[in-house]
């Protein structure tokens, strides 16, 4: 299992220059806003990453800027009409995961077969589902890692002490209800943008 040290934050392996340039503004724009990045990059080349709390529409900013830190490309998933017309490529470039919603089919086997046909995939959720307080996270995120057989990697954003954590890797075992404790454990003490939104905390 991928060591993760909570006191460090060691960024995925050197991907090219234009990755540096991108870690070196997002490095700089974290600094100045005065976040810190805790916890080691794992070395893993697909999972499922939980991206909570998820109160605010700054959320996606910040996770992206962490994310070009670590020197990782999230993937997430959008509808199908985004990645469609003269924009759609770009779109898919910037990591959109392609969903028909119109049609009938299992999204948690669509996305297993997305991780089969690709070496890497890091694809991230959060499982709150929206930026309202929700008393339960939707179950999907957890299906899609049993349905891919790849570990889910803990990630919290915590606008209380101003950090970014890696917290833990998970690796499900088909208890929901028994790994979804273990995750939510790690968002103990956490505070989301707005933070009676965040259930874990209300």
């Amino acid at each position: 299992m991928p060591l993760i040290r909570p006191w460090a934050a060691r960024p995925a392996r050197f991907s090219g220059p234009v990755s540096e340039i991108l870690r070196w503004i997002s490095g700089a724009y974290l600094r100045l806003s005065g976040w810190q990045m805790q916890g080691d990059w794992p070395d893993l080349d697909k999972a499922v990453l939980v991206a909570a709390p998820h109160t605010s529409n700054w959320d996606g900013l910040m996770m992206l800027a962490a994310a070009a830190y670590y020197r990782v490309k999230l993937r997430w998933m959008g509808k199908k009409s985004l990645t469609e017309g003269p924009f759609g490529g770009l779109i898919k470039a910037l990591g959109c995961v392609p969903i028909d919603r119109s049609a009938s089919h299992d999204l948690v086997k669509a996305m297993g077969q997305a991780f089969a046909a690709t070496s890497h995939m890091i694809l991230a959720i959060p499982p709150e589902g929206t930026r309202s307080l929700t008393r339960q996270w939707k179950t999907g995120f957890y299906h899609i890692a049993v349905q891919a057989r790849v570990p889910i990697i803990v990630t919290v954003l915590d606008y209380g002490t101003k950090a970014i954590r890696i917290a833990a890797i998970i690796h499900p075992i088909g208890d929901y209800d028994d790994d979804l404790a273990l995750i939510m454990g790690h968002y103990d003490g956490a505070k989301g943008k707005n933070a009676a939104q965040f259930a874990a905390a209300a």
